[in-house]
């Protein structure tokens, strides 16, 4: 009888919570990592008077700073977060989007309804549903108009694709659209996410199966920038073509895949419900394995522009695959973890912050973002 008095005690000790430290929760993630809590007090202490950082280009780098804090276990009442998220608010506009004078709809919508999945699902569930509705209004579906006038069909190019509003259709913006969805609950099921599925399919260096003219022949399994008008590779600020020929007033269309985009398509497969033995996904990680790297952008020339972008990439992709390790062509077998780990901390300024000294390309001069790059990264290795 007193054996069973004590086991009831010891039972509801344990559901509320408060028995043996033995059941207590694990520290979060900014107290056991030092270079995640390094870079996270950095950006603490940068925050602009109005609660974000780098506002000029919108909310996106602010909701990316909170979602490394959140994500590492500050918790959301931290005033650091709540200034960072009354900002954020100001933002939201009566569509459902979170921009500012209509620059980079899709960019920054689909980063803020990424951090408002980690913060109380009670506090922003109308905001979340707004932001799914809007982000779904800016893809290119069959029977719409692209902006060149021209009907989308399921077989278009622009079809599935997102842009940075409702433009010209990319990888990027599309991942990141994809990421929002995903990460607050759409199914791979709904037609969205169906939608971009054929999208990130026809960015795919892979004729088996990518229908695009532009892919004809290609089978080593990287991802362009888009496969719009015959395809494009963005390397800088504008589409960089190797291989034109202008002799005769025709363009030779050879685009050369690139680590950052090639993660991001990987990462989105997964999202939208692919598995490891699909077809696709197999390619991707042929390519991966061939152009194993943490010194530089893979496919860029050997250049570090978008580095820590493409560290992002890199470490949601393979994260999302559940896999440990990775072999490449040399037969070296890879612990991702460590490895991008061991990268970060190396490169890690004494003040906390990163910053990509080699190349400014989308903004990677701005510590603020590349700090939130990092410590998303480490977030993702820390789980």
């Amino acid at each position: 009888m007193q054996n069973g008095k004590l086991m009831t005690a010891f039972l509801c000790t344990l559901f509320l919570g408060i028995a043996s430290p033995i059941f207590a929760a694990a520290k979060p993630f900014y107290k056991t990592d030092a270079v995640l809590g390094k870079g996270l007090k950095y950006l603490m202490a940068t925050q602009a008077p109005n609660g974000g950082w780098v506002t000029q280009v919108g909310p996106a780098v602010t909701a990316l700073a909170v979602k490394a804090m959140v994500g590492a276990g500050i918790p959301a009442s931290n005033p650091v977060i709540v200034k960072a998220m009354r900002f954020i608010e100001t933002t939201r506009e009566p569509d459902g989007g979170f921009y500012v004078h209509d620059l980079l709809q899709n960019y920054n919508t689909s980063i803020v309804l990424s951090t408002l999945t980690i913060l109380p699902r009670q506090k922003y569930a109308a905001q979340i549903k707004a932001a799914q509705h809007y982000l779904m209004s800016l893809q290119h579906r069959a029977g719409q108009r692209n902006a060149a006038g021209k009907l989308v069909t399921r077989n278009s190019s622009w079809y599935g694709g997102t842009g940075y509003y409702q433009d010209r259709p990319d990888l990027s913006n599309t991942s990141f659209f994809i990421q929002a969805l995903h990460d607050s609950g759409v199914p791979a099921s709904n037609p969205a996410m169906k939608a971009a599925l054929v999208f990130v399919t026809h960015c795919q260096e892979n004729s088996e199966t990518n229908s695009m003219a532009w892919a004809k022949g290609t089978h080593n399994g990287g991802f362009i920038y888009t496969p719009v008008n015959g395809g494009g590779g963005d390397m800088g600020d504008h589409d960089t073509l190797r291989g034109a020929s202008h002799a005769k007033g025709t363009l030779n269309s050879q685009w050369t895949a690139y680590g950052s985009m090639t993660y991001s398509g990987l990462k989105s497969m997964v999202y939208c419900g692919l598995t490891p033995k699909d077809p696709r996904v197999i390619a991707a990680v042929k390519w991966i394995r061939a152009n194993w790297t943490l010194n530089s952008n893979p496919g860029t020339g050997g250049s570090r522009m978008g580095l820590f972008y493409y560290y992002l990439m890199f470490a949601r992709a393979l994260h999302a695959l559940h896999i440990k390790t990775i072999t490449d062509d040399n037969g070296i077998v890879h612990n991702w973890r460590s490895e991008i780990r061991k990268k970060l901390n190396s490169l890690q300024n004494p003040n906390g912050s990163w910053k990509n000294k080699w190349s400014p390309r989308w903004l990677e001069f701005s510590a603020p973002l590349v700090t939130s790059y990092a410590c998303l990264v480490l977030d993702t290795v820390d789980r």
